[in-house]
């Protein structure tokens, strides 16, 4: 049986902040640890601070600042004005999903004479399609709205325009060297756009355009700081409310950063989600185990508070599955439901997609696994590019982040598709993957995507030059920081200082919805000990085991013990029985609620034993 590597040690790195600016925030009323935390977001002054633990809607940008708006809501005019057939195209992904349930719903209530279209993930392919133009024509469409893709698709958008077609691109991916001509582009990533803010995901996007046209509606803009208690103000919430929800749950599955536009959308779009869900989100939780809680006092919705975690982990590959095993079609149906009934026959058809979704997923990623461990040449380089033609394209992507896991490497996973290998790329921290495969796309028939993670496809017979020109790429500019997985550590401290003297959970809790940009803090207490009334033990029924245990600080006359479960660190379990000895830990602090009682819990990332002179 093969014995697997050891994950490379990790680092540990002490974010850098401006100290001058912590003086400011601390005079201005706020703890040390508070000061630091919002001083490495950037975070400096007080309105900056305000705006930051108070989102609000006025926080939205003007979206007729982001470069051909004042083309997109004339256009859509127009269509509904002569009666002209829309399409409203998106990705098969949850954020493609969400963009296109958000759009399709608010005109469609307007306007009947409109559609929607998701393309096959395995027949079509990312983005905008041949064969979904050709269903545009043949269904009489003269206006496509494409969200969350379209920024390179300027072959489809140049066929679109040969049958009569408008296009909008709605996208926020990284453009190509030429933008496609379409009727209009909107991408805060093109060069020629001023938008203020960047990282909208494509659902964002989408509620962009719905939020013009109700300002139009009702006359007012947000960024104005209307009168919130004007009718007027109060219809265009009510208005927007009812997508808040989608543009919450593409963020948190695009993995977007959580700051700016994108922390104003998410925080009103989770509070939708806590107290008043739409049916499907509402039926698809079911599956794990959130349920409606029946109540009486106006409060949470749910048995528990929803955070952006949960829509990672429990909705988002869910919604996903849809177009992984079969078609992401259905994710929409799921996400327009208006009531219960129907909400509940798609949530079981998409959970199936999911169970299968996950055993294809385990057993793809132990094939890849074994591939690598049973060949030393794979082993010794810098990057992982792996092929097999049975390999379920819908999973190749969720196996690449697997294995960075393990071996923390750049790393594509090809499968075959049609007379094609198509991949599916995923990169370490800090490594742009997109610009080293864009060194390469004289071999591919098509690339996209972005820093972090890529989608790509090579014909069979330039398959081995590709792997070997890709490694030559990575081999040659990736440091040996970049190969070497760290934990980023936002401070050190201490039990009895900062966390028993404090209001120490409630401060950290305004800092939510946290995500890329604003991440869930990670502190390092060095000096500690296992409390001996405890036996530290290894759970867990996986190969790697966890270890449950509890730490006293030696420091700072600290005498509270608090429980700790460190995630793959079973190993550590006899070191840290033996008496005396000494251990740093890096951990987020979370609650954990057991027999009705709620107390704090450690979420230990990493373990370092100290020696003896330490």
């Amino acid at each position: 049986m093969q014995v697997r590597k050891q994950m490379k040690e990790k680092r540990w790195i002490l974010k850098e902040y401006d100290n001058e600016a912590v003086k400011r925030l601390q005079y201005l009323g706020e703890s040390r640890l508070t000061a630091i935390l919002l001083a490495e977001r950037g975070i400096t002054t007080a309105e900056q601070r305000d705006n930051f633990f108070n989102p609000k809607l006025s926080h939205l940008h003007n979206p007729f600042l982001m470069k051909d708006m004042d083309k997109v809501i004339p256009r859509i005019e127009q269509a509904i004005a002569n009666n002209e057939r829309m399409l409203v195209y998106g990705d098969y992904d949850t954020d493609g999903t969400t963009a296109v349930a958000l759009l399709y719903s608010f005109l469609k209530k307007k306007y009947d004479n409109i559609d929607f279209y998701v393309p096959d993930r395995y027949k079509e392919g990312y983005g905008i399609s041949m064969k979904g133009i050709d269903y545009a024509a043949q269904n009489g469409v003269k206006l496509i709205i494409a969200l969350d893709c379209g920024i390179r698709a300027n072959e489809p958008v140049r066929y679109a325009n040969q049958l009569g077609i408008d296009v909008i691109v709605g996208d926020h991916h990284l453009p190509g060297d030429e933008l496609p001509k379409a009727f209009a582009i909107l991408d805060p990533k093109r060069p020629d756009c001023n938008y203020p803010y960047k990282e909208l995901s494509g659902c964002g996007i989408a509620f962009k355009i719905v939020q013009a046209m109700l300002e139009i509606k009702y006359g007012i803009k947000l960024c104005d700081n209307p009168d919130t208690s004007s009718k007027q103000y109060q219809l265009l919430k009510t208005e927007l409310a009812k997508y808040l929800d989608l543009a919450a749950l593409s963020i948190a599955s695009d993995i977007v950063p959580i700051m700016g536009e994108n922390r104003v959308l998410a925080s009103f779009g989770l509070k939708m989600i806590n107290f008043r869900p739409r049916p499907g989100i509402e039926a698809i939780l079911y599956y794990s185990g959130i349920v409606h809680k029946n109540n009486t006092d106006n409060k949470l919705y749910f048995n528990k508070e929803l955070s952006i975690t949960d829509l990672v982990f429990l909705v988002g590959p869910r919604i996903n599955a849809a177009g992984r095993i079969e078609d992401a079609k259905d994710s929409v149906k799921l996400l327009l439901c208006d009531n219960m009934k129907n909400a509940n026959q798609w949530a079981e058809k998409i959970n199936k997609y999911n169970s299968e979704r996950k055993k294809l997923d385990h057993a793809v990623t132990e094939e890849a696994k074994q591939k690598i461990l049973n060949d030393h040449k794979l082993q010794n380089k810098k990057s992982i590019v792996l092929f097999d033609e049975s390999w379920h394209k819908g999973v190749i992507g969720i196996v690449a982040s697997r294995l960075i896991e393990e071996f923390y490497k750049p790393t594509i996973i090809f499968t075959k598709s049609e007379d094609l290998y198509t991949g599916s790329a995923r990169s370490v921290k800090e490594f742009d993957i997109h610009s080293a495969i864009d060194q390469c796309s004289d071999l591919l028939e098509h690339f996209g995507g972005h820093k972090y993670a890529a989608g790509l496809a090579v014909r069979p017979e330039n398959f081995e030059k590709f792997v070997q020109r890709f490694e030559e790429v990575v081999a040659n500019n990736i440091t040996d920081e970049q190969s070497t997985p760290d934990i980023e550590i936002d401070a050190e401290v201490s039990f009895a200082k900062d966390i028993e003297n404090t209001n120490f959970l409630e401060q950290l809790k305004k800092f939510a919805p946290f995500g890329p940009q604003n991440m869930l803090p990670i502190f390092q207490s060095n000096h500690m000990v296992q409390n001996d009334k405890f036996e530290p033990r290894q759970v867990g029924n996986t190969p790697v085991k966890h270890l449950k245990f509890n730490v006293v600080e030696t420091q700072n006359r600290s005498t509270k013990t608090y429980s700790a479960i460190g995630f793959g660190l079973g190993t550590f379990c006899d070191a840290i029985k033996k008496v005396g000895q000494q251990f740093n830990i890096c951990y987020h602090i979370e609650e954990n609620f057991w027999n009705g009682k709620t107390e704090l819990q450690l979420n230990v990332k990493d373990l370092k034993l100290c020696k003896d002179d330490e």
